[in-house]
């Protein structure tokens, strides 16, 4: 591990997660390290299974004292986001990818947008496709928001957002805790770790801010043939999201649950009615996220999975 560099406390801490990624690490890191906002700093927390990215990352740390790099072995996006949150400072923690690219800017209006709100806790941007390639921007999950937006309990919730772009007051963590660490990549339950936050947050009483402003690029094409374990993973994460909120009573949470399947459920009839081959992974890999969630003990206070 490369302990936390002795400097002031910066208003922004960027947190940044990677497993085995060294060819795209390295211009996720300097899009970050170019912003212009004055005082931040990055975590990198590597989970990688090789020495590439440990290489790659020390030598930019030696040169530039705002990153700091730490290596941990078990896998797991949630527990590495935890991670990263537990060793950052800053009142403010904005999250991005290893594939991705920010703005020079995109510090800076993150944190513009929550002065603008001082009831926001939570802010989801928008991610688009790096290439501009029709076929690239096909195959590369993308995030896009028409207009700026709050979601709370009197103004309406949806869940909606994406993990490579979104930001955090610190206070949200100490209202509503960390990650739930069975849900996400790499962890038992696959994904859906950023709906379940953002579920726990509006729940809480928090406000969530959906800013287009707050733009990055993605350079995440995924193949044709990786995404139909991709859908499937989108949909154990979230079955068993849905499924813990309404296992600790929520009756909201069982509402989006039975609409989610419905929903889902007509798309595959009317489809199949009209002579198409159906896409079954979501909703195969739905049901299966609420089946194997009962492998695991519900915390009813914190909303979380119990770790195995």
């Amino acid at each position: 591990m490369i302990p936390l560099k002795s400097m002031a406390t910066p208003r922004i801490s960027v947190v940044m997660c990677t497993r085995n990624r060294s060819d795209k690490i390295g211009a996720a890191v300097a899009s970050v390290l170019s912003n212009d906002h004055p005082t931040f700093d990055l975590i990198v927390v590597d989970q990688s299974t090789t020495d590439e990215t440990r290489s790659i990352l020390l030598a930019v740390a030696e040169e530039d004292p705002r990153l700091s790099y730490l290596h941990v072995e078990e896998p797991g996006l949630s527990r590495a986001y935890n991670t990263g949150i537990s060793r950052s400072t800053g009142p403010i923690i904005a999250f991005t990818d290893d594939d991705c690219i920010v703005p020079v800017d995109w510090l800076r209006l993150i944190e513009h947008a929550f002065d603008e709100e001082p009831t926001g806790d939570l802010l989801y941007g928008q991610v688009v496709a790096k290439s501009k390639i029709p076929d690239d921007r096909a195959f590369t999950p993308e995030f896009c928001l028409e207009k700026t937006e709050r979601l709370s309990r009197h103004e309406g919730f949806r869940v909606t957002g994406m993990g490579a772009n979104f930001a955090a007051r610190r206070r949200l963590f100490t209202t509503v805790g960390g990650f739930d660490e069975v849900l996400g990549g790499g962890g038992p339950l696959r994904s859906s770790q950023d709906f379940d936050l953002a579920y726990r947050t509006y729940r809480a009483g928090s406000v969530i801010l959906l800013r287009p402003e707050v733009t990055l690029l993605h350079d995440g094409r995924r193949e044709a043939e990786d995404w139909p374990a991709l859908m499937r993973n989108y949909g154990i994460g979230d079955g068993a999201f849905y499924s813990k909120h309404a296992r600790c009573g929520d009756a909201y949470a069982f509402f989006l649950l039975v609409r989610q399947v419905w929903r889902h459920g007509i798309r595959i009839v009317a489809k199949t009615a009209l002579g198409r081959e159906p896409r079954q992974e979501y909703l195969a890999g739905f049901f299966v996220g609420i089946k194997d969630g009962f492998k695991f003990s519900v915390d009813r206070r914190q909303k979380r999975y119990a770790s195995p």
